[in-house]
């Protein structure tokens, strides 16, 4: 899948992402695409090297002398997990199956209108995370951005006035673009979503049930 990824995500994500800056729902897209991007994880490896390498510069900070014993208290009181046992051939990639505690067949869908379902996933309030499924051919309401919206394909295609996304791509949204994806014909869209910001929607009804189905 690597070779056929055309959308990136930003040097400002990956940066963010390495510094540990970024909310828990953005931390989530970043990790799901690396695991699959060579172009943008070999990218993010750079970045942590070079934090490495400043920290190696810096000043050293003195450290209460209860410190050490504190950190080694902490480590007898933890238990090791069980190994999970790796799926093969499922669409959520290892990070997102992981967040989720299963595979596809394991997620709690709910509808949305027009055979669209999604399952919001529990992150902290910075950003908010769903996983999305589009029947093929349909299209989601055309809307705009209030903020930041990133849609990763996990399964599928998706097309709107901009561009082609297939597995793997991240679409990037802004307040400048206004869009209506629509799924390719011939095989259901599977999408993970992540909004830092509502959605703008341009219906009526849309915008009615926007508060209750939390996008």
């Amino acid at each position: 899948m690597a070779d056929t990824i055309k959308h990136h995500l930003s040097d400002d994500l990956l940066m963010a992402y390495s510094a540990g800056a970024l909310p828990e729902a953005l931390n989530l897209m970043v990790a799901t695409h690396v695991s699959l991007c060579d172009t943008c994880r070999a990218q993010l490896e750079s970045y942590n090297a070079l934090g490495g390498a400043l920290l190696d510069d810096a000043d050293e900070a003195e450290m209460e002398s209860s410190a050490l014993d504190a950190v080694l208290a902490r480590l007898d009181d933890v238990t090791e997990e069980e190994p999970r046992p790796i799926i093969v051939g499922d669409v959520l990639p290892a990070p997102l199956r992981d967040y989720v505690g299963g595979g596809l067949d394991t997620v709690k869908w709910r509808p949305v209108g027009m055979g669209v379902k999604q399952a919001i996933l529990p992150t902290s309030k910075d950003a908010s995370a769903r996983l999305l499924y589009i029947p093929a051919g349909v299209a989601v309401p055309d809307h705009g951005h209030r903020g930041m919206e990133l849609t990763m394909v996990l399964q599928g295609a998706f097309s709107d006035e901009y561009d082609r996304f297939g597995p793997g791509d991240v679409e990037a949204a802004d307040e400048d673009i206004e869009h209506t994806p629509t799924a390719e014909a011939g095989q259901d869209c599977i999408c993970l979503a992540v909004t830092d910001a509502p959605l703008r929607f341009n219906g009526l009804i849309p915008r009615i049930l926007q508060p209750f189905l939390r996008i």
